[in-house]
C-alpha cells in the first residue's frame, strides 16, 4: 500500500544523463505537474480486481495517515481484514517522475512497508486460492511464498522493484516451487544476472515465466515454447504507471475463470489499456460489460 506522487518532465532524462558522466551523476529535472494517487502493488492489483467482479485479500501494511485510503478501498468494497496499520510510520511513498519518452524514475520510501505482516493464510483453499507475492516487505514475500509450499498454494512471483532487497541465493529458493515468474524484460535480465541462471534454468524452478514488453503485449514461455500476447489497443495514452498492476489483475481474474493461460493474459492486456488511458494507477473505471466488449474488439468472444 502506498501513496503515489506523479511528476511529470517535459523533457527527456537521455538529453541529461550523460553516460561518461555517470559515476558523478548530479542531475535535477524540473517537473511541470504533481499529483497524489492511491497507489502500491497491493492496492493497484486490488483495485483492478474489483473491477473485474473479484473480491481479493490485501495483505500489507499501511501507516497512520491510512484513512483516506481505507475510504477509498471501502467505497470499492475491497476488504481492509488483511492490512495491518503501522501507527508510528507513513504509509510508503512512491515519487515517479516520467518524462515525455514514457521513462521513469522513481523515489521510494517504505515507511509502513518495513514492517512485516502477519496474516494466516492457514485456512486458504489451495484448489480456490492464488497469491501473488507482490513487491513488499522483503520478509512477508520469503515468508509467505514458505507458507504457500507447505500448504500447496499456488504463488506468483513478481518482485518488480524490490529486486535491489534481494541476493541471488535468495531469489532461487523464493522461485523454486511457484506457479509463475512475472516481470518486464528488463527485471527478468536482472534476475538472470543476479541469480547466474540462464533463461531455461529458471524454467526449471517454476512451471513458466510471463514477460511484460509495454506496448509490445508479453511473452508467455512454458513447456519449452513462446506465446506472444499482443497488446489490446489503448485509445488515449495518458500515464504508463500502473499499467503492469492492471495486467496482474487481469491475468488473476484469467486464472480464476478457470482460462487458460494464454488467454488469462490477453484479459490483462485489455486491463492495462484501461489503466494507461487514465493519469494515475486507480483512476480508470469500466463495467464488466464494458469490459467484455473491449475485449472481443481485441481479441474474439471472452
Amino acid at each position: 500500500m502506498a501513496y503515489d506522487r506523479i511528476m511529470d518532465f517535459p523533457g527527456s532524462f537521455a538529453d541529461y544523463i550523460l553516460p561518461e558522466k555517470i559515476h558523478v551523476l548530479n542531475v535535477c529535472f524540473n517537473v511541470t505537474s504533481l499529483q497524489e494517487k492511491f497507489g502500491g502493488t497491493a492496492g493497484n492489483i486490488a483495485y483492478s480486481l474489483s473491477l473485474l467482479g473479484e473480491k481479493p485479500v490485501i495483505i500489507a501494511t499501511i501507516g497512520k495517515d491510512y484513512e483516506n485510503y481505507f475510504e477509498w478501498l471501502k467505497s470499492h468494497a475491497i476488504s481492509r481484514e488483511g492490512i495491518t496499520v503501522i501507527r508510528e510510520e507513513f504509509t510508503a511513498g512512491a515519487y515517479i517522475t516520467t518524462d515525455k519518452s514514457d521513462n521513469q524514475i522513481t523515489g521510494f520510501n517504505p515507511g509502513a512497508m518495513k514492517q512485516a505482516t502477519s496474516y494466516d493464510i492457514s485456512s486458504a483453499d489451495p484448489k480456490n486460492s492464488i497469491m501473488l507475492l507482490a513487491p513488499g516487505n522483503l520478509q512477508d514475500m520469503i515468508s509467505y511464498a514458505s507458507r504457500c509450499r507447505e500448504r500447496n498454494i499456488p504463488y506468483i512471483c513478481d518482485p518488480g522493484q524490490s529486486l535491489t532487497l534481494w541476493t541471488g541465493e535468495q531469489l532461487r529458493d523464493w522461485i523454486s516451487g511457484s506457479m509463475m515468474l512475472i516481470t518486464n524484460d528488463y527485471e527478468l535480465e536482472v534476475i538472470m544476472k543476479m541469480t547466474s541462471l540462464k533463461k531455461d534454468d529458471i524454467l526449471s524452478l517454476t512451471k513458466m515465466i510471463i514477460t511484460t514488453l509495454g506496448d509490445k503485449g508479453s511473452l508467455i514461455s512454458i513447456n519449452g515454447r513462446d506465446i506472444k500476447v499482443p497488446a489490446a489497443k489503448a485509445f488515449d495514452i495518458m500515464d504508463p504507471t500502473g499499467a503492469g498492476d492492471a495486467y496482474r489483475a487481469g491475468l488473476l481474474k484469467g486464472l480464476a475463470m478457470n482460462k487458460n493461460i494464454e488467454d488469462s493474459a490477453k484479459i490483462g492486456a485489455v486491463a492495462a489499456a484501461y489503466a494507461v488511458e487514465k493519469y494515475g494507477t486507480q483512476e480508470h473505471a469500466y463495467s464488466y460489460k464494458e469490459f467484455t466488449e473491449r475485449y472481443q474488439q481485441n481479441f474474439g468472444p471472452l
